[in-house]
């Protein structure tokens, strides 16, 4: 069931739902990797919220108009326009006034959605089985897509896509440094209206598939996922969009292989799914590889230490040093030190000392501020350094045994 899932065999809805779901994933991923990078998260957060008066508008007046209440592409207008509506007020009340863009986010999402809610009560008595369906916009609804409607899902991402494909520059250098892309001429005020446009138009089309309350989850996890694997943006991008769109489309799968599983908090989760397995495993950023990085630092202060506590015939007691001492053939299994960790164990002694002639050097002030009592001293300096130093505290010492 599953396979025939991924392989878009289980008919033409399941297909419909499927294409239209990976296209927004790719669309958000993208999309909302510009936004966390430029640490505005919880903007994606007020303007979904904002668009459920704009449907219920939308709704109200198509059934006044004679029409089809649920007509898609009027109810995508509706909430386009409160959702910009929504982020014009926000964008005021940060730059009018003095409340932080925490306080606007929240006062905007609050009151949009409380608005909203009070819509949809007074549309439940407009006549019943009329609103049937709408409330689908608060979570995702898939269930009896259209073509025509997957049509303008997958139209509207894919759109979107190409214009952030375009801005990407401009969006990218206002992300990551807003003063230096003003000082080049810049409009950094309308790069950032037009990003949140765009993330308008990702939270407006993808209203049907995962509902307005969710699909902030699709803007910004994906880009969280892809920056855990890059320190490039521009491949951070790429992997926020792959990763959006194999979320979209596994959690489409997945749902349409058990009808009672809805689609939109299955894309969530599967997202969700990328975000852990990238949070545990991440070769540079993961929680795996910093504590791989922590168990190799111990292991490194404690050879050193012991090293120079052979080097100056002290009794090694902790038992963690001596056992990395004998993994590293420093020492025999009764403590003595091996011809090879008598040679390690001065080496290390005379580093030490060269080290503090180093730092009580004025001239040396840049390297001895590298100095973290694992370094090796020559990694900074050159052969002519360190044998001007060794002058200075004399021929080497041999550590007795």
């Amino acid at each position: 069931m599953v396979w025939d899932a991924l392989t878009l065999q289980l008919g033409y809805n399941a297909t419909l739902v499927a294409i239209g779901a990976t296209l927004l994933g790719v669309s958000a991923g993208v999309t909302g990797t510009f936004l966390f990078l430029r640490k505005r998260a919880l903007v994606s957060d007020a303007i979904s919220h904002a668009t459920l008066p704009g449907v219920c508008l939308a709704f109200m007046v198509l059934v006044a108009l004679g029409g089809d209440g649920r007509n898609l592409p009027g109810l995508l207008l509706g909430s386009a326009v409160s959702a910009w509506v929504g982020l014009l007020c926000m964008n005021w009340l940060t730059r009018r006034t003095r409340l932080a863009e925490d306080a606007a986010i929240g006062a905007v999402l609050s009151v949009f959605f409380g608005f909203g809610i009070v819509l949809l009560t007074i549309i439940q008595t407009m006549g019943a089985g009329r609103q049937a369906g709408l409330e689908g916009f608060l979570l995702g609804s898939t269930a009896g897509m259209l073509w025509s409607d997957a049509f303008v899902i997958a139209l509207g991402g894919a759109a979107t896509l190409g214009l952030v494909l375009v801005l990407r520059r401009p969006m990218t250098l206002v992300a990551f440094d807003p003063e230096f892309a003003a000082a080049r001429g810049l409009p950094v005020h309308r790069i950032d209206l037009a990003m949140m446009g765009l993330v308008m138009a990702v939270t407006v089309v993808g209203l049907k598939i995962v509902g307005l309350i969710l699909i902030v989850a699709l803007l910004i996890i994906p880009a969280v996922t892809a920056r855990f694997w890059s320190e490039r943006s521009e491949r951070v991008v790429l992997l926020a969009g792959l990763s959006g769109g194999l979320a979209g489309y596994l959690g489409a799968a997945l749902s349409a292989s058990a009808p009672n599983l809805p689609t939109g908090p299955i894309i969530v989760l599967v997202s969700f799914g990328f975000f852990a397995v990238s949070l545990l495993f991440a070769p540079a950023r993961g929680v795996l590889a910093a504590v791989l990085r922590h168990l190799r630092f111990q292991r490194r202060v404690h050879i050193r230490q012991g090293l120079l506590a052979l080097a100056q015939g002290q009794t090694i007691y902790e038992p963690l040093t001596l056992r990395l001492l004998r993994r590293a053939g420093v020492v025999r299994a009764d403590g003595v030190a091996t011809e090879t960790g008598k040679a390690r164990a001065a080496k290390a002694l005379r580093d030490e000392k060269r080290w503090q002639v180093v730092r009580a050097d004025l001239a040396h002030e840049a390297t001895a501020a590298l100095y973290d009592g694992l370094r090796d001293i020559e990694t900074v300096l050159t052969r002519d350094q360190i044998a001007d130093v060794d002058s200075r505290i004399g021929g080497p010492q041999e550590v007795q045994p």
